[in-house]
């Protein structure tokens, strides 16, 4: 597999070279540093990369004249595809991208700035772009835009729409994951509070590390536990490789028509801005790629691993929907997958995250990019664990682990 990436691209006007920050390491790209006038434009591209996807935040800074109205135009060295985006109109033609203002930040003064985001795929390499153009004045201290674009300035390529649906889920949604009373799970596929385990998960659960192994470990713990006398800790490590998870045995390809599951969770560590896994499940209807829970700029999600679309967007309004997973404490996550239709729901502690819904109806900021697939998904296995795609780090606890046909309470 391609090695994942994080890395950050930053221009500047009295600069005639890219520098590229990739897994932590810094390299300058070939070219001197040019004294150029104090005009143009300056823009800083930082972006989140990891293998097959990568989201970016742009912020243009006006050199030159005051505009009313911008385009901003760069090109991809690589085969990305941008898929979303915020705070602008972007398009896409080939590896050219036209980023335009939206109304309400149309107006750049001489020293103003503009900040818009994106998510995308790619597949073969993800260079950082070049090129950067603002009102078709380079980005390289030679000249001023020209400020007679209009706020209406159209792309060459068609803009990526974005959903106009009225959102109709609330952070306060009532939880359709009807509680049985207590704690237990009886009966259900997975029941377990890992207490027939010791050392290194065996017997109904395994240690897996997809793809391939770094330094993150999968052990039995009796010193941090949620109920009874054992958890499995997971000690995950940053940066490649560093995949790891305990994953049941038992047969749960049959669960159904709705697949529920509880577990307990405790970890030490924030989630991250950059994209981290903690739970996958293998799709049996989409070639056995993984549903996945984790989290990405600072707050909860899911992730499709055939596609790279998350739930919530990661737009600020997506993700102001979801909600970070509390630290230094044990906490109740739930979710419900409907093998039926395309409908899931999460819950943190009793509480649905409305971020984290999807209803087929779609709610703008949050499941447009997951209703593309429309095919529901058929869960076949279960595991705990870490991926992290860049840097990033946490211990995690997992205890009263419960997969069922039937609704589960904390």
């Amino acid at each position: 597999m391609a090695l994942p990436a994080s890395f950050a691209v930053r221009l500047r006007a009295v600069v005639a070279s890219a520098a590229l920050v990739l897994g932590g390491l810094a390299a300058a790209a070939a070219g001197p540093a040019a004294a150029l006038p104090d005009t143009g434009c300056r823009v800083d591209y930082t972006v989140n990369q990891w293998q097959g996807g990568f989201t970016a935040q742009v912020k243009v800074t006006n050199l030159g004249a005051a505009v009313n109205g911008w385009r901003l135009r760069w090109t991809f060295g690589g085969d990305q595809r941008v898929t979303n985006a915020w705070n602008a109109q972007v398009g896409q033609s080939g590896t050219t991208v036209t980023a335009t203002n939206v109304s309400w930040n149309a107006s750049l003064p001489t020293g103003g700035t503009a900040d818009f985001g994106l998510q995308g795929t790619w597949t073969a390499a993800g260079p950082g772009p070049a090129d950067f153009t603002l009102n078709d004045v380079p980005c390289n201290g030679t000249g001023s835009p020209s400020p007679s674009v209009t706020p209406t300035a159209t792309p060459t390529a068609t803009p990526i729409a974005t959903p106009t649906v009225t959102p109709t889920v609330t952070p306060t949604a009532t939880p359709t994951v009807t509680p049985t009373g207590g704690s237990g799970c009886a009966g259900a596929a997975v029941c377990s509070g890992f207490e027939d385990q010791a050392g290194v998960p065996a017997g109904d659960w395994q240690v897996v590390t997809p793809n391939c192994s770094g330094s993150g470990t999968a052990v039995i713990d009796t010193s941090v536990t949620h109920g009874g006398s054992r958890s499995l800790r997971i000690n995950g490590g940053g940066g490649y490789c560093n995949h790891v998870f305990a994953g049941t045995t038992r047969d749960v390809s049959a669960i159904g028509p709705v697949v529920h599951a509880r577990m307990w969770v405790r970890h030490t560590t924030a989630l991250p801005a950059g994209h981290v896994s903690m739970i996958t499940m293998a799709d049996a209807r989409d070639g056995g790629r993984d549903l996945r829970v984790g989290g990405q700029n600072g707050a909860l999600q899911w992730n499709r691993e055939s596609d790279d679309a998350t739930l919530p967007e990661q737009s600020p309004a997506g993700v102001a929907l979801s909600t970070p997973l509390p630290v230094g404490r044990w906490v109740c996550l739930r979710y419900e997958i409907d093998t039926t239709r395309q409908s899931i729901r999460t819950l943190v502690d009793d509480q649905e995250v409305a971020g984290l819904r999807v209803d087929g109806v779609p709610t703008q900021d949050v499941d447009s990019q997951w209703l593309r697939r429309t095919t529901a998904p058929r869960p076949t296995t279960l595991r705990l664990g870490w991926e992290s795609y860049g840097g990033d780090q946490d211990t995690i606890w997992y205890d009263d682990v419960a997969l069922s046909s039937s609704p589960l309470s904390c």
